[in-house]
This record gives structure tokens, sequence and C-alpha cells, in this order.
């Protein structure tokens, strides 16, 4: 069971931001920029191109909304987005305002406390659609 399982079934606590019977979407607490949001199948596959088409669309299709959420929530150029998967064996799509190149390199991260992160969940949910 992936941690991400972990955190769909309520094991590990998230802050959420969206959720539906097939996706979630909760904030990175390892966040390369404010705002770091991961978009995770309720189905744990590992590979991303491992889902089904109709699954990889639909994921595409609830990233888009997050990311249209949290464009709208955090001040930044863009948001950009990248599928890696190799940290955890569960498809992720990672959703992360930019302002500046090194933003989307998993090199820098940024520091958030408990009641910033609450609150930024809370602002990023209030504005999905």
């Amino acid at each position: 069971m992936s941690v991400f399982t972990k955190i769909i079934t309520g094991e590990i606590p998230s802050y959420k931001i969206a959720e539906d019977d097939n996706f979630i979407a909760f904030l990175d607490i390892n966040p390369n920029a404010k705002g770091h949001t991961l978009v995770v199948p309720k189905k744990e596959v590992n590979k991303l191109f491992d889902l089904t088409l109709e699954e990889y669309q639909e994921l595409m299709t609830f990233s888009y909304r997050v990311a249209k959420a949290l464009e709208k929530a955090v001040p930044c150029l863009r948001i950009g987005m990248s599928v890696i998967g190799l940290e955890v064996p569960h498809v992720h799509v990672h959703l992360i305002p930019l302002n500046a190149m090194a933003d989307i390199q998993f090199a820098q991260k940024v520091k958030l406390t408990n009641d910033e992160f609450v609150a930024l969940a809370e602002s990023i949910a209030n504005k999905f659609e």
C-alpha cells in the first residue's frame, strides 16, 4: 500500500484541496513552491501510462480543474505540471505555482507552518469548481 493510498483512506492526514470518486488533490508537504499540489488517482497504479486511456484523460481533466483553482489562489506566473513518479509507486501529478524555472526543478523547497498549510488548502479548495 502506497503512502498515497494511506492518505486516500485517511490513515495519514493531508491538506486536502479537492476530491471526487476517482481522484484526490492535496498539498505536497515538502513543496517546491507555496501551493505545490499533488493530484492522485484513488486507484493505486504505479505508472502513468498503465492507466487506461479513459483514466488518464479523467486524471488530466481533474488536474486541469485543480490547476485553475490553484492559479486563482496563489499568485504566480503560471502553473507547471510534472509527472515523474519515481519517489512513490503510485501515479501522481505535481502542480506547481511557478515564478522561476527553479520552482519546477525539485532542488529547492519552501517551508510552511501547519496553519499556513491549512489556510492555503482552504483558499485553493474554495476556488475549486
